[in-house]
């Protein structure tokens, strides 16, 4: 029988600061929140429990076991705190340690990961945050009057579907509620585990480091906070096929996503710029279509990403682009694809190299039912959807079919229909849910099923006239959410003509997007109800032409955390009736990108240190 530690925390009582209040900084903004203005610090013997399990502090470390075979809890039913305490579960012992791993996707073990995550995100991230305050200003407490937390109860309400970590959108409830009083008890309750790795993330964010190094406090005790989001598709659009991300800068991509309640990688693995995927089966694709040998993803680099994904609450899914956008796969099967590197290129495709499936060739479909027989039973764990691409196809590559010699598209539409009808049959038979881009259902008028995902990137009534069809929609307007846009051009110009055609050599969509302008995109403006009703989220684009592993951080972030409340928490605060402002954002925004910078991820500012350290209005652009 485990027997309780001693306490290590001493009666607490309420603390008046005689210092300024801090900028509450939660990101995304909580539906509901009050704070008050004491004081409590944060030993690293806080009592945890889950259920009622005693979460402590292990010596030893827990090996990973990533490795072991997928495990659901069978013995989790639908508890009450009342229920959990009358079963006396309170003494028995749940190992804890840093840097701990689930040995599978069981409830009990994604919260106690979930916890140590939380903790080394407060205990070792060095948060001192002077950077906050105008210089020379007192902004930390007394160290002479401490008064400490003393427990972090955890209670998740209800079992987890299978589904939880790996679910269509809304099938998870990602809710929760999350109370600190003054008397030092913290109360943490959710209705699933990716409900409580979400308040366990907003947890963090309440505490700082004192500038002597040992000691983390929270100046905001009491808090009441009730979160939910108002999306459940809240995501990034990551283009490995361009530049190649090395599997570690996709894992911290993943950790800085569940810091901001993002839940949805989408990873757009194949183009016609290289192709880094392994097919064990057909290991020809990835020899002769990569960037370089070292520049592939292996079935267990595949895993590693989707699991240290689910575990995060960050479903990891696949995009191979199809039929344009294919081009790649002519290095290794030539008599599969028309259009590669046709010059001059923009005749054939929006970019070098082109490349297209021939429509009317049955070798086509053969290739597809090995390449997705091999590769679907092994994404399939760990995502919902799969993503068939369709964008920018160009009539022209059909002139250069032998089988087809014509861009009419009465020719073309047919062919489409029944490529798309064929490719999405074996998706759903995969357990999977297909995922288009715009173009196949508003250009080429392809029928769809009632199932699929149309993301839509085009912006002016694109949303409009989808919802209008009865689709289900990712929002993804390169007017407000393409990251990579407004840096200039990664195409070369001659002298005379094409250097003045060219000139001053901006790209295709800028200006860049800046996170004034991503956080004033509403993805249901000009919707009815019913309408926004198919709306399921959003993602914003990191297409990699001139993004690699050097620049990745500060392209991405904080700005993709900006698209993130406004999917998590609203483009309209509810408690005003008006949208969010700029002003009321600002600081805590500055904030979070430091907390970002303390855990790792070089994110980009977004103001001078004058503007962080001062007041909002100080930087305001007052009319």
């Amino acid at each position: 029988m485990f027997s309780r530690l001693p306490s290590l925390v001493s009666t607490l009582c309420f603390l008046s600061p005689l210092f300024p209040n801090p900028v509450a900084a939660v990101w995304p903004a909580p539906q509901k929140i009050t704070k008050g203005d004491a004081v409590l610090y944060l030993n690293q013997n806080i009592e945890v429990t889950y259920n009622g399990a005693f979460v402590c502090w292990s010596s030893s470390s827990i090996p990973s076991s990533e490795s072991q075979p997928h495990v659901y809890p069978d013995n989790f039913s639908t508890v009450s705190e009342e229920e959990i305490l009358t079963e006396n579960l309170a003494y028995q012992q749940i190992p804890y340690t840093y840097g701990y791993t689930p040995s599978g996707f069981n409830s009990k073990e994604i919260v106690q990961a979930g916890v140590s995550r939380a903790l080394t995100g407060i205990f070792n991230s060095k948060f001192v945050p002077w950077i906050l305050h105008k210089p020379g200003s007192k902004y930390e407490p007394d160290l002479s009057k401490q008064e400490w937390l003393k427990t972090l109860k955890i209670i998740q309400t209800a079992e987890d579907d299978p589904s939880a970590f790996k679910p269509l959108a809304g099938e998870v409830d990602e809710s929760y509620n999350l109370t600190l009083s003054e008397t030092g008890e913290v109360k943490l309750t959710a209705v699933s585990s990716i409900g409580v790795l979400r308040g366990l993330e907003t947890f963090t964010q309440l505490f700082y480091q004192h500038s002597t190094g040992t000691f983390w406090y929270t100046p905001y005790a009491p808090v009441s906070i009730q979160d939910s989001p108002k999306f459940p598709h809240r995501g990034i659009l990551l283009d490995t096929a361009r530049h190649f991300f090395p599997v570690d800068d996709i894992l911290r991509t993943i950790d800085a996503m569940s810091w901001s309640k993002l839940n949805r990688l989408h990873v757009h693995v194949t183009d016609s710029q290289s192709w880094p995927l392994v097919i064990p089966s057909m290991p020809e694709l990835s020899e002769k279509g990569a960037h370089h040998p070292s520049e592939t993803y292996s079935p267990e680099d595949i895993e590693k990403i989707q699991k240290y994904g689910a575990y995060r609450g960050v479903q990891v899914y696949f995009e191979i682009d199809m039929p344009g956008h294919i081009g790649s796969v002519s290095l290794s099967h030539p008599e599969l694809i028309v259009a590669y590197n046709e010059q001059p290129y923009h005749w054939w495709c929006a970019q070098p190299p082109c490349g297209a499936f021939k429509l009317n060739n049955t070798a086509v479909d053969d290739f597809l039912q090995k390449l997705f027989d091999d590769l679907f039973p092994r994404i399939e764990p760990y995502a919902a959807y799969f993503h068939t691409g369709g964008d920018e196809l160009n009539k022209n590559d059909s002139m250069l079919d032998e089988g087809i010699r014509s861009n009419s598209s009465e020719v073309l539409q047919p062919l489409l229909q029944k490529f798309i009808d064929a490719q999405h049959k074996r998706v759903r038979e995969a357990g999977l849910t297909p995922v288009v881009w715009e173009e196949i259902p508003l250009e080429w008028n392809v029928t769809l099923g009632e199932e699929v995902v149309v993301q839509a990137w085009l912006g002016g009534q694109t949303v409009k006239n989808l919802v209008g069809r009865g689709h289900r929609v990712i929002d993804s307007n390169y007017n407000f959410w393409y990251l990579d846009c407004g840096r200039g051009q990664w195409i070369t110009w001659e002298n005379g003509l094409p250097f003045k055609t060219g000139y001053p050599f901006n790209d295709w969509c800028g200006p860049t997007k800046s996170w004034g302008l991503i956080y004033s995109h509403d993805p249901t403006a000009n919707l009815t109800k019913e309408e926004a009703k198919l709306v399921l989220g959003g993602e914003v684009a990191v297409w990699s032409e001139t993004i690699d592993p050097m620049n990745l951080d500060s392209i991405v972030w904080p700005r993709a955390s900006v698209a993130g409340e406004v999917l998590w928490s609203g483009r309209i605060d509810d408690n005003t009736g008006r949208n969010r402002s700029q002003i009321e954002a600002f600081p805590r925004l500055t904030e979070f990108r430091e907390r970002l910078v303390k855990r790792g991820v070089r994110a980009s500012p977004i103001s001078q240190e004058f503007c962080v350290q001062g007041e909002p209005w100080e930087c305001e652009f007052a009319m």
